[in-house]
């Protein structure tokens, strides 16, 4: 599963922002991943910025941020020369093409297309990428209301209720957060939904899960409170109990975790990806720690070679008596 953050998205624009065309005087972002990209590649160029909707009625430019950037000539939208339509990714382009017609319903002017993240075949349908990222893939910004949901096993503990540690048999037998409101409620419908709480408790999850709209296929439930010598006995037997229901269905393509020991195990144990959303890091299997140590290697050699090129060039530049 390739998995992109908005800290990667953020580094890609400053890298690659030269490949906007000079003459583009605005940037129009394609609701709703779209705007995130407009945002940080207009801050990055100075240029102004609208969305497609605001683009189509011509609606009038925020005169407050004009002034400070290089746009400052236009009133409206339409008063650009060259536009450039932006959007987080292509698939298939089929979201892109129809943006463009929309566009070229009310607009004479050129009109240029960016995404983020396109794919080895699809770069052809746009003018401007910054990466090719294959699918599977998933972004941070959409993560949470992706139709992947549907083929994953969510941890209802810490992901989205508040996971609370029982302190008592007692306490084990009810969901510590029943009380509390979510702590996220993802817009897609999820396949597995797993939770630490036993089958007794059933009724009042359910009820607790349609109160606040959260929807799901199935509902994994211990069927007895989960017991150990200690702590770590205990985390361990909800370890393996999430990894059995992320295992056992091959049709669940990811988990989401909340606590990054049980992400990492877990991974292991079924060679399925985990995204664990409190360290917001995807965990692939077969990414090995040489695989990892890779990136911080080559960073250290290049900065090396560059030291040792500023270095030769100083003692040429000095030669010794």
């Amino acid at each position: 599963m390739h998995y992109r953050t908005v800290g990667d998205l953020s580094e890609l624009v400053n890298a690659y922002a030269h490949r906007v065309p000079h003459d583009v005087d605005l940037i129009v972002g394609i609701p709703r991943s779209g705007m995130l990209v407009a945002s940080i590649l207009s801050l990055k160029l100075n240029l102004p910025m609208t969305d497609l909707y605001a683009f189509h009625r011509n609606d009038v430019l925020d005169e407050s941020a004009l002034r400070r950037c290089r746009g400052r000539h236009l009133e409206r939208p339409w008063d650009a020369k060259r536009v450039l339509l932006v959007d987080d990714s292509i698939a298939s382009g089929k979201s892109l093409r129809e943006a463009v017609e929309m566009a070229r319903e009310v607009f004479p002017g050129e009109i240029m297309t960016m995404v983020a993240f396109a794919q080895r075949d699809n770069t052809s349908q746009v003018d401007v990428f910054l990466e090719t990222v294959e699918q599977p893939r998933l972004f941070e910004w959409n993560i949470m209301h992706h139709n992947l949901l549907a083929f994953s096993c969510v941890n209802l503990d810490g992901v989205i209720a508040e996971a609370r540690s029982a302190k008592s048999s007692q306490e084990a037998l009810q969901p510590l957060w029943i009380d509390r409101p979510p702590l996220f409620v993802p817009s897609a419908r999820i396949g597995h939904l797993i939770t630490a709480t036993p089958e007794a408790a059933r009724e009042q999850v359910e009820a607790w899960l349609k109160r606040h709209g959260v929807c799901y296929e199935k509902l994994h439930m211990p069927p007895a409170p989960l017991t150990g010598e200690d702590q770590g006995e205990l985390m361990a037997a909800y370890r393996d109990f999430v990894a059995g229901v992320f295992k056992n269905d091959p049709h669940a393509l990811m988990l989401f975790e909340s606590c990054p020991g049980r992400a990492e195990a877990v991974m292991q144990a079924t060679q399925k990806s985990v995204f664990c959303v409190t360290t917001n890091e995807m965990h692939n299997p077969g990414l090995s720690w040489s695989a990892l140590l890779a990136p911080a290697v080559r960073k250290t050699l290049r900065f090396r070679d560059k030291a040792l090129v500023r270095m030769r060039g100083l003692i040429g530049a000095h030669p010794t008596a």
